[in-house]
């Protein structure tokens, strides 16, 4: 879009800045203002074509300008940007009608593709609707990028009846997201009923599902409605569903087309008014092309999917969810809360966590009752984590590392970080851009920064980093 107006509302100097020069740089014309009170005044007087707006700022914040602009300029698309980023914040932008949510730092690459995409595609107005506010007591908490994307989803879902199908490892919180999209649907003052597949026995899931009549089998001696009838009005969560028979998938099937069933020995159809949200760990695709899940029922709920991170893709998220669980299993105890200490913290992000975040709240739910001492220590820690310790010595670099630091700390030398940490990013830099043929967008990425970010350590490095081949892929 050419001349395109861009407003940047934000109370940082170097966010708006550095907003600037890429906005322009991009041929974009921009306008920024430090608070959104100063940004509403000026909308009098003229009209941009997106508004790239902060939430926390003094005066009016970010959900005051899009209330304000949304109140008398439906269709003009707002992005907000945050350091502190949350399902509520996520969700209240949505809801309010951003046209995106970025979490900060983010890079400028993105953030101009954004603004350009809501230049071309305004988002079309919705009616609000009111919902409960979202606190952390629902255990979906998290700063990492792939929890973000979910915040997104639901976000973006929070006024919509679809279908989805959550995927994700098991222990990683599917169930959290499926109670959040019921909180956050026009269904959410309708019940939310679920029912775990891989826990019923394949004869008793049909009566499960839709009930049954009483003298229906052996051991119907009444009337019983099941989940279907259970949820009507609401949301039905059918977690691992990957395990449901196939003679069930047949007759859910059925009903998803229909929406009426029979109770099992029934004869009144009965039609139900039912949002459906599914989850499962395993791969649905291997299992329709082994025959082992019907392709026709996949298709009919991978309406939209959201998958959900496994928490050693979250390590950003871990130190937050320890602090999280601790504090709420102190509340359940009527104890003070634990704390960890740094050691802690930063053994926690080296672990796999194979068990997902339900693994991480049990063993604080350990500590709490087991450490001794307010402070938790690594010698305080479970056996089950102990051991890993022991199994995984030290790695050569971090043997050298150590060497190196005495000795130049035994020659009297100061401010050794000073030295060392150019050194190491220098290494870390040289070796993902061999990986990357010289990509600095991939590098970037697998370095765990923005392109933006490299390229200013590059320049603070001061010296071309020559590219070769990775060692990993030289014969």
């Amino acid at each position: 879009m050419a001349n395109l107006i861009v407003w940047i509302v934000d109370d940082d100097d170097s966010i708006r800045w550095v907003l600037n020069r890429a906005f322009e740089k991009s041929g974009f014309t921009t306008q920024d203002f430090a608070d959104g009170k100063l940004m509403l005044e000026a909308l009098e007087r003229a009209r941009p074509d997106v508004i790239v707006s902060d939430i926390r700022m003094p005066g009016a914040d970010g959900f005051d300008v899009l209330s304000k602009v949304k109140a008398h300029y439906d269709d003009l698309p707002i992005v907000i940007m945050t350091a502190h980023s949350d399902l509520e914040t996520t969700v209240a932008s949505f809801e309010q009608g951003a046209f995106e949510y970025l979490a900060k730092p983010f890079d400028l690459d993105d953030i101009v593709a954004t603004v350009r995409r809501a230049a071309n595609q305004p988002r079309l107005s919705e009616d609000p609707i009111e919902l409960d506010s979202v606190t952390s007591a629902n255990g979906i908490v998290g700063r990492a990028p792939a929890m973000q994307e979910v915040f997104r989803a639901i976000g973006r879902l929070a006024q919509s009846n679809a279908t989805v199908m959550i995927t994700g490892e098991s222990g990683s919180g599917k169930e959290l997201v499926a109670q959040a999209l019921h909180d956050h649907s026009p269904r959410a003052t309708g019940p939310l009923v679920a029912i775990n597949m891989a826990a019923i026995p394949s004869e008793l899931i049909e009566s499960e599902l839709f009930g049954h009549e009483r003298g229906a089998f052996t051991g119907a001696t009444e009337q019983r409605a099941g989940r279907f009838e259970q949820a009507n009005g609401g949301s039905l969560f059918l977690d691992e569903i990957g395990d449901m028979p196939l003679p069930a998938q047949t007759r859910l099937l059925r009903v998803l087309a229909e929406g009426s069933f029979y109770r099992v020995g029934g004869r009144h159809n009965i039609n139900v008014d039912v949002r459906i949200i599914t989850a499962t760990h395993r791969n649905l695709e291997s299992l329709v092309r082994d025959g082992g899940f019907r392709d026709d029922l996949y298709h009919r709920i991978n309406v939209i999917r959201i998958h959900v991170p496994p928490l050693r893709d979250r390590i950003l998220d871990i130190a937050i969810l320890a602090s999280h669980f601790l504090a709420n299993t102190a509340q359940e105890l009527g104890v003070e809360p634990k704390s960890l200490s740094s050691e802690v913290v930063t053994f926690f992000e080296t672990l796999d966590w194979p068990g997902n975040v339900r693994q991480l709240e049990n063993t604080c739910r350990w500590l709490t009752v087991m450490a001794p001492a307010q402070e938790v220590l690594v010698t305080d820690l479970p056996p089950e984590l102990n051991y890993l310790d022991k199994k995984a010595p030290k790695l050569e670099w971090e043997i050298a590392l150590s060497a190196w630091a005495n000795e130049k700390l035994d020659a009297g030398a100061e401010s050794i970080l000073d030295t060392a940490v150019p050194s190491f990013e220098r290494t870390l830099i040289k070796t993902a851009l061999a990986h990357t043929n010289g990509g600095k967008r991939q590098a970037a990425k697998l370095l765990g920064w923005g392109r933006n970010t490299l390229t200013r350590k590059l320049s603070e490095l001061g010296e071309e980093i020559d590219v070769g081949r990775s060692p990993r892929t030289q014969k």
